[in-house]
């Protein structure tokens, strides 16, 4: 053998140790797989171990790993192979009660952290909850227990906060006692191809990103008893920024894809592409601003909404703003088809959406903002939009008139959600307080007769209409209500 072979040969050996020493195993460091030994210490032993040692894998394969809280550090990966399970313990004083960040699996400040797989997170939340509650009712905790729910932390199943280069790709999480994943004012995230299945108490938002920078969320389903898919601003001096949505699928009994509530920071660069939502209780896509944060280049292109209790809800409200002014400029939605139904859509979850704001019947969607507060440049164009119609006066009425329309309460403290208007006076779009708003090729299609017309403006400053069509029974009515508004332009063809 050529001295030169001999070198390529020492070299790929010396390669192939190296990337072997990268992995290491979770039996190597006393962690047991049986599902009782609470492995805790050891765990953290691992990765404080991999990470002193420059990073690598910590790898778990087929068994169940209970632990509490669990700090992941610098370079290290948690490798969840198929067959592995990181199960939560139910013990609520095994986790970080007294930070924050209460959670599972936590990271602060670190760079290049991983969790892959095709493993799952147990967080047994209904378990740790119900087990906060008892501590509660024994005086040991001292909580308000407002709505029959703990107002102290209860555990996440992953916070990263402030972290730099994070992958989470092919993992199933659920089961969590509060919000599922919170990645909060964290750069270069990418999460792919995750399953979220968290029905297991209430506040289970299965996918929370908080003031992050350079977001990826690809390919992945999220099943959530709150909003599924969540964006959220709560540092003012911050903004959730260049983020992209792509090839999801979302079920949940509150909003589907949902920017706030907090938003005092703001939103900024978004593309939310070729998205699903089912079953969900509130909005198929909300956007909203009630804290005084700035929403601006939000694209929403092709959101396929089945059996969701509203289509498309754009907010400006004025709740905790400290005096700041919330706005919302550029907003594109387009390529969207929404089936609305009669009934419940979130009906048999075991934490179904409260039954609130009634009498009314079905609720338009709607882009409402506040007087001097417009909402601007939004661009609704391909979207076709399916309700039940039938609506009774009987039950709920609201007219046209100018009284009927100045009752309407402008509710700007309120909890931003479309139907807290109560009954609205159109069936398919409710527009107040906005400017320049594009229509292009909408279609409202409404199965029952409606005793009101499609769309109401209502102090709207610009809006143009082209190639709108109103699907009703019977017909002939005026589908197009104006009030208030100048500069509308209807194009006919």
């Amino acid at each position: 053998m050529s001295k030169l072979k001999i070198i390529i040969l020492f070299l790929t050996l010396f390669s192939f140790l190296q990337l072997s020493a990268e992995d290491y195993k979770a039996s190597m460091f006393g962690i047991k797989s049986n599902g009782t030994t609470l492995n805790t210490t050891s765990i953290q032993k691992a990765i404080d171990y991999i990470h002193d040692k420059g990073g690598g894998r910590l790898m778990f394969h087929v068994g169940r790993y209970l632990t509490g809280t669990i700090k992941l550090k610098s370079n290290v990966t948690l490798r969840l192979e198929e067959g592995a399970i990181l199960v939560g313990s139910t013990n609520i004083y095994d986790y970080n009660l007294n930070t924050p960040y209460c959670s599972l699996i936590l990271a602060e400040k670190q760079d290049n952290i991983s969790i892959t797989g095709k493993g799952v997170i147990d967080g047994q939340g209904r378990e740790v909850a119900n087990n906060m509650i008892d501590q509660i009712h024994n005086g040991v905790i001292k909580d308000d227990l407002r709505n029959d729910r703990p107002a102290n932390p209860r555990p996440h199943g992953i916070y990263f906060r402030e972290c730099k280069n994070v992958e989470v790709s092919g993992i199933n999480i659920k089961n969590t006692a509060d919000w599922v994943q919170v990645y909060d004012q964290c750069e270069n995230l990418k999460i792919d191809r995750i399953t979220v299945d968290s029905k297991a108490f209430w506040n289970n938002d299965g996918l929370d990103i908080v003031d992050c920078k350079d977001v990826k969320v690809t390919n992945s389903f999220i099943d959530a008893t709150d909003d599924a898919i969540c964006f959220k601003s709560h540092d003012a001096t911050k903004i959730c920024e260049n983020v992209e949505v792509r090839n999801c699928v979302a079920r949940s009994s509150a909003s589907g894809i949902k920017f706030g509530t907090v938003t005092s920071g703001g939103y900024k660069n978004f593309k939310i592409i070729n998205n699903k939502v089912y079953d969900t209780y509130r909005s198929a896509i909300t956007i909203a601003t009630p804290d005084g944060g700035t929403i601006d280049n939000i694209l929403v292109d092709s959101l396929y909404a089945y059996n969701t209790g509203n289509a498309i809800y754009l907010r400006i409200g004025a709740r905790w703003n400290k005096g700041r002014t919330g706005t919302m400029n550029n907003i594109t939605i387009q390529n969207v088809y929404a089936e609305v139904p009669n009934t419940k859509p979130d009906a048999g979850y075991e934490y179904e959406g409260p039954v609130e704001d009634l009498p009314r019947n079905i609720s338009p969607a709607s882009i409402v903002g506040l007087p001097g507060q417009d909402i601007t440049n939004v661009t609704l164009r391909n979207i076709q939009i399916v309700y039940p119609g039938g609506s009774n006066p009987n039950y709920a009425w609201r007219g046209i008139k100018p009284s009927d329309l100045d009752s309407i309460p402008e509710m700007p403290a309120a909890y931003p959600e479309f139907s807290q208007f109560k009954e609205l006076p159109a069936w398919g779009f409710y527009v107040r307080h906005a400017k320049n708003i594009k229509f292009e090729n909408v279609t409202l299609t409404a199965k029952g007769k409606e005793y009101r017309p499609a769309i109401v403006l209502d102090d709207v400053k610009g809006a143009t209409f082209s190639g709108m069509k109103y699907n009703e029974p019977g017909g002939g009515k005026k589908q197009l209500h104006i009030y208030k508004s100048t500069g509308i332009v209807q194009n006919r063809k």
